[in-house]
């Protein structure tokens, strides 16, 4: 069945936005709350339901008739003409009020009904003159917070969390194949080195004619064309993404692989470093300075090589001491998403989960995995059910009672709050009798760094302590980390042999790439989680491995790519 290669997210976001853009009208809720639902099962289906036809659509719990029929719109023509309707009645900036942080549709319908707000320019001066907090149901703390969320966004710009400009290009590059399926099309960018967050969405085509250029500006999530030539275009699609394509020629294809994927520190250490040798590196190829004569370009293996240096992965290309590694062939043989054995971080039904302790280990073992650690939250986190001491180690009991049932190993584990002091949130024997504590701080964040600091480590320092969870408590493109020395807290991680987490959370990647290398170099041992709290949120420890090949780790740096006995003798609790 044809479609226009949308992929799961792409197709609830439009549903999402038609639930937003109802609920701006005032219109029917049960409708507003059909299309949200169905957003929200679209985004979690573990299959391609751009790929099933509408009966196959109508089996899905909650998709009935109408939305089965949406849906196939939506993935035949890469939008759907009611929300092309639905859009048409609102200036197009009315969607950069919906994407601030902590501002919904209501807000925003109050806004524009009641102010005339259109723009993040109008919404910033109705808030600053106070016209915000005089409408009912807003208030100084909720104008406060608008504000805030204008200045973030001006902070970030138009960056973009890993993930999500993985998935705009994955599907884009599906696109253009389609009209190419011989062609080499690839995206290269900060995307390709696997960068935290993105800002352009850059793609690269070799062997195709300036007729995929068309294509490419006629792509159904295109919202506005920046650009259009024969060799170069820009774009900007759904969700606020510019991405550009460029054709350049076979013989060029590996020095511009090279060069558009950058960094640009990595770039200006490989021009130098070809000057000196005589040479010349552009995106074009590698030439000898004194006549021109082509040296490399077809690929970029032969560009390092003919540089004296073996191949640098994209993610090592920041100028962090790559090329001596690659001059002396020292490279790291990073850690792949396959060398994971466990997760050892995840939540279940019994707090904030959306799956039961059964489901998850079903799905743990459909993704090839040896091990899980169930680790719901303790009882400071009230929002998410927390767990008391007696719910936990019931909890455990039943954790336990499941353990190789499913054809994974479980571990009964706790996320325990560090509370402000330092001290864990749950009592000494209910942490003891446990497989697994990960200490997390959810609280405070107001504390200056010392006491942060301080407040940490005497957490690492608690004898029952295994993992420290999410270590600086950012948010990607939300919150910057708090105030933490974490030399300090990766010093005392090393000396009471507290493992670190890379956790995988798409909008935490927590350690960030330098504190994971630092941890490393300094003997801590490092495991990559999911802090899974559905099912298909196992998935996204792929974006921890990508983190940990940023930061030079290889599998044995690992702690959760060991054999479950190998892994289980490691943890600090198994080590007295």
């Amino acid at each position: 069945m044809k479609g226009c290669a949308l992929d799961n997210v792409a197709i609830a976001h439009i549903l999402g936005e038609i639930a937003d853009l109802l609920e701006i009208k005032s219109e029917n809720p049960f409708k507003i709350r059909a299309y949200r639902n169905a957003a929200d099962i679209i985004a979690n289906h573990p299959h391609h339901v751009a790929s099933l036809d509408a009966t196959g659509l109508q089996e899905i719990p909650g998709i009935g008739k109408d939305l089965a029929a949406r849906i196939r719109e939506i993935a035949e023509t890469g939008d759907a003409r009611f929300h092309q309707e639905l859009l048409a009645e609102f200036p197009p900036t009315i969607l950069d009020l919906l994407r601030l942080q902590g501002v919904g549709p209501k807000t925003v319908a109050t806004l524009y009904r009641e102010l005339g707000v259109k723009t993040l320019e109008e919404l910033e001066r109705a808030a600053t003159d106070g016209r915000v907090r005089a409408l009912k149901g807003m208030g100084p703390k909720k104008e406060a917070l608008i504000l805030k969320a204008i200045e973030e966004r001006r902070q970030h710009g138009s960056r973009h969390l890993l993930p999500d400009a993985h998935d705009a290009a994955t599907a884009c590059v599906a696109y253009l194949r389609g009209h190419a399926p011989a062609a080499q099309i690839e995206a290269v960018g900060s995307l390709r080195r696997g960068q935290e967050t993105c800002g352009d969405i850059d793609i690269l085509a070799t062997g195709v004619d300036r007729s995929l250029m068309q294509h490419f500006v006629e792509y159904p999530l295109v919202e506005r064309i920046l650009g259009q030539g024969d060799t170069k275009s820009s774009v900007r699609i759904w969700g606020g993404f510019q991405v550009d394509l460029r054709i350049v020629a076979p013989e060029s294809r590996g020095a511009a692989m090279q060069y558009f994927t950058g960094s640009k520190a990595h770039n200006i250490a490989l021009r130098d470093r070809a000057m000196a040798l005589d040479l010349k590196l552009n995106e074009y190829g590698l030439f000898r300075l004194a006549d021109d004569t082509p040296v490399a370009g077809p690929s970029e293996e032969g560009i390092y090589e003919a540089l004296g240096l073996a191949w640098v992965p994209p993610e090592l290309r920041e100028d962090r001491g790559e090329f001596d590694a690659a001059a002396a062939r020292r490279l790291p043989q990073l850690i792949e998403p396959g060398d994971l054995r466990g997760d050892l971080h995840m939540h279940t039904t019994a707090t904030d989960g959306r799956h039961s302790i059964v489901e998850m280990a079903q799905a743990a073992q459909a993704r090839g995995l040896e091990y899980i650690a169930i680790t719901d939250h303790s009882k400071a986190l009230a929002m998410a059910n927390g767990l008391d001491e007696s719910r936990a180690l019931a909890h455990a009991a039943r954790v336990r009672a499941e353990d190789g049932q499913h054809g994974v190993r479980l571990l009964a584990g706790i996320e325990c709050d560090i509370l402000a002091d330092g001290s864990m949130d749950l009592a000494d024997d209910c942490l003891a009798a446990l497989d697994l504590v990960i200490a997390s701080v959810h609280s405070a964040f107001h504390l200056d760094r010392q006491q942060m600091t301080d407040r940490i480590i005497r957490a690492i320092a608690h004898p029952h302590v295994d993992v420290i969870g999410h270590a600086t408590g950012r948010l990607l493109l939300r919150r910057a980390p708090f105030a933490v020395d974490i030399e300090a807290v990766i010093d005392a991680a090393a000396r009471h042999h507290v493992a670190l987490e890379i956790n995988s959370q798409t909008d935490r990647l927590d350690l960030n790439d330098t504190h994971a290398r630092l941890a490393r170099d300094r003997g801590v041992r490092i495991i990559i989680s999911s802090d899974a709290h559905s099912q298909n949120a196992l998935a996204v420890t792929r974006w921890g491995v990508v983190q940990a090949r940023r930061a030079w780790l290889t599998a044995g740096d690992i702690l959760n790519t060991r054999p479950f006995d190998d892994f289980r003798s490691q943890l600090r609790r198994n080590q007295r």
